[in-house]
C-alpha cells in the first residue's frame, strides 16, 4: 500500500550544548534536574545516546541527514529540530514560531538552503513572525498529521495556537482535531506528540489525558473512521515517553516504530504484540536526553518528504 505518512528519510542534529533549559522548564513537566551530573557530562552522555541511536537507525536502511549543531549561540535543545520545521510532499516547508527565546535559535537558514537545494522544496512558509505576538506552534510536536486522510491532531496549550492551526489547515487543505490534554496534575500537556503517535494504520495514544468525555469520542471516532489500530497507554507509560514515537520506513519498503529503550519498556507483552502486527519495533537508549530534554525519540527526528 502506498503511503505518505512515513517517510525512509529524516534530518537529526547532533547536540553541541545539550541541558536542562530553564525556559522551557516552566510548561514542559518532563524535564528534571537533578544537578548530579556537569553540564559537560550531560552534553557527553547526550551525544552517546544521539550517535548510538543514528547508528540504529541507520543499520536498518534509515536515511538519517545528520547536522552538526553550531556552538554559538547556545542552544539547549537543538536535539529537537522538529518542533521549527515541518517538510511536505506538496514542496512545502514551513518553520514555525517557538515559544522559548533560546529555542527561537534553532531556526537555521544554512540547513533550509540546504533542504531547498537537495528536496527540491519551492515555497517556504514562515510563521515565525507569530513571536512578536506570542502566538506559537512548534511543528510536529504541536501537531500531529495523518498525512494520507489530511487530519492534523492536536492539544492546545501556551505552545499550539489554536489561530495558527487554523492557518495550518487553511494553507495544506488539512481538517482539525483540537482537543484538551491534561497530565497527572492537571496541567496542559505541552506537546501532543508526547501523548499522541501516528503510523500507517494504527495510532498511540494516551486517551485518559482527554478528560473530556466528548472531545475524547471525537477523537477516537476520527481515528476508527480512518482505520486506525488503538493503541491506548496509561498516563504512566506517557511519562515513560511511550507517546513519544515515530514510525519511518528502512530497507526494502520494511516499517519501523521508533521510540527510546525506557518506552519500549513500558509497553506491556500485549501492546508490543498489537504494534508488532503493524510494524517491527526499534529502541534506543536516551535516558539523558529524555530526563534533561523533556523529549524523546521523536522529538529528534525531523521528516524529510520529498516533493511528490
Amino acid at each position: 500500500m502506498h503511503t505518505t505518512q512515513i517517510t525512509d528519510t529524516i534530518l537529526m542534529v547532533r547536540p553541541a550544548n545539550f541541558g536542562y533549559n530553564v525556559e522551557t522548564a516552566g510548561n514542559n513537566a518532563f524535564q528534571t534536574n537533578d544537578n548530579s551530573l556537569s553540564g559537560k557530562e550531560i552534553n557527553a552522555r547526550a551525544q552517546a545516546e544521539f550517535d548510538a541511536f543514528v547508528a540504529k537507525l541507520r543499520s536498518v536502511g534509515v536515511n538519517v541527514i545528520v547536522v552538526e549543531d553550531s556552538e554559538v549561540p547556545l542552544k539547549h535543545d537543538a536535539v529537537f529540530p522538529n518542533n521549527w520545521f515541518s517538510t511536505h510532499e506538496d514542496g512545502s516547508l514551513i518553520t514555525y514560531p517557538m515559544y522559548a527565546p533560546m529555542r527561537r535559535l534553532e531556526r537555521r537558514e544554512d540547513v533550509v538552503a540546504q533542504l531547498t537545494k537537495d528536496f527540491g522544496f519551492d515555497k517556504h512558509i514562515r510563521l515565525e513572525k507569530r513571536e512578536l505576538s506570542e502566538r506559537f506552534l512548534e511543528g510536529t510536536g504541536s501537531m500531529i498529521l495523518d498525512r494520507d486522510n489530511k487530519i492534523v491532531y492536536a492539544c492546545r496549550s501556551i505552545r499550539t495556537d489554536e489561530g495558527l492551526l487554523d492557518e495550518f489547515v487553511l494553507w495544506m487543505g488539512y481538517e482539525k482535531v483540537l482537543f484538551e490534554s491534561y497530565d497527572m496534575n492537571g496541567l496542559p500537556i505541552y506537546h501532543t506528540n508526547v501523548m499522541m503517535a501516528l503510523g500507517t494504520n494504527f495510532c498511540v495514544i494516551c486517551l485518559d489525558t482527554i478528560t473530556d468525555a466528548v472531545q475524547r469520542r471525537e477523537v477516537t471516532d476520527k481515528l476508527t473512521q480512518t482505520g486506525k489500530d488503538i493503541v491506548s497507554i496509561s498516563r504512566e507509560q506517557m511519562n515513560a515517553f511511550a507517546g513519544n514515537m515515530l514510525q519511518v520506513k528502512g530497507a526494502q519498503e520494511q516499517t519501523y516504530l521508533v521510540m527510546s529503550s525506557q518506552a519500549y519498556q513500558s509497553l506491556t507483552k500485549e501492546q508490543r504484540q498489537q504494534l508488532e502486527l503493524h510494524t517491527q519495533l526499534l529502541h534506543s537508549s536516551l535516558d539523558t536526553i529524555e530526563s534533561y530534554g523533556g523529549g524523546s525519540a521523536r522529538c529528534m527526528m525531523a521528516e524529510i518528504f520529498r516533493k511528490g
